[in-house]
């Protein structure tokens, strides 16, 4: 029998904590050379002002150790739990959430959570509870990765229930459809996380977990890669802009995950990430 590694829930505590401190303060290496990149390729005046503005908010954030912006999102968390660790010393979904209220307050982070979402709205005054999602993978290892997400990309994703005979072209259609209707509201340039297959929840899961992904990393392969590009491509020639300026960069990536899915169904979802595409992951 294979020994189970402890891993105490004090330790998932504290990287939580400091991975959503880290996301919120900075941008990643990929999202800073994707950003230079549509900076330098940007035709429109304004739309290289706006680049500019963005980069220059990064350079401040990252060093005055401030929030890139001032929604800090909710606290998204994707875990990879390895089959052969054992938890030691607390519940897990409780040392993540206790790791989400320590970056909030401690960070100085905008608390945006509200319960009761259809009435009092009262704010739950920590950011919690987190939103979790955990898959159960081989190895003795923890993969946590942390994503705060901004409240107007969030609202610009789209559930799609197509038809199977709407096959490739259907699927194009449907998402380029959702960032345009989408427009400025999701501060582009945007990240398009894109899920098909699967089942309504499945599908909804991909396109979320597409947005951790490297920017610009092409698709597990070479026909979805494929697609990506096509959807980039028409995306870019609808003219929305940096943060609806106009210009030629709308989105700096589109990244597809899929899934198996029934003979009746073609499910489609879009998760849009704003420019400001903060995540961290670490593995313990």
């Amino acid at each position: 029998m294979t020994p189970l590694r402890e891993i105490s829930a004090a330790a998932i505590t504290d990287t939580v904590a400091r991975l959503f401190m880290e996301a919120n303060y900075g941008l990643g290496p990929d999202v800073i050379a994707a950003l230079e990149k549509a900076r330098d390729t940007e035709e429109s005046p304004a739309g290289r002002e706006v680049f500019a503005t963005i980069l220059e908010n990064a350079r401040v954030a990252g060093s005055e150790r401030i929030p890139l912006c001032q929604d800090c999102g909710t606290a998204v968390v994707f875990l990879e739990l390895g089959q052969d660790v054992h938890v030691t010393g607390g519940d897990l979904t409780e040392a993540v959430n206790e790791g989400v209220r320590r970056a909030y307050d401690q960070g100085f982070l905008r608390k945006s959570m509200v319960a009761q979402p259809f009435s009092a709205r009262r704010n739950t005054g920590d950011n919690t509870p987190a939103v979790i999602h955990t898959d159960i993978v081989p190895g003795d290892r923890l993969k946590i990765t942390v994503l705060p997400k901004g409240g107007g990309a969030e609202n610009m994703a789209r559930l799609g229930m197509l038809l199977p005979a709407a096959g490739r072209q259907g699927i194009i259609d449907f998402v380029v459809q959702t960032v345009d209707e989408a427009s400025s509201k999701p501060c582009p340039p945007v990240i398009v996380g894109v899920g098909v297959g699967g089942t309504a929840d499945k599908v909804m899961a991909l396109a979320k977990h597409a947005l951790v992904r490297e920017v610009g990393a092409p698709g597990q392969d070479a026909e979805v890669a494929a697609l990506e590009q096509d959807i980039l491509r028409k995306i870019n020639d609808l003219g929305i802009g940096s943060m609806g300026y106009g210009g030629g960069v709308t989105a700096l990536a589109v990244h597809v995950e899929t899934f198996p899915t029934h003979i009746t169904s073609l499910p489609v979802a879009v998760n849009l990430q704003c420019h400001s595409a903060r995540h961290r992951s670490v593995t313990l």
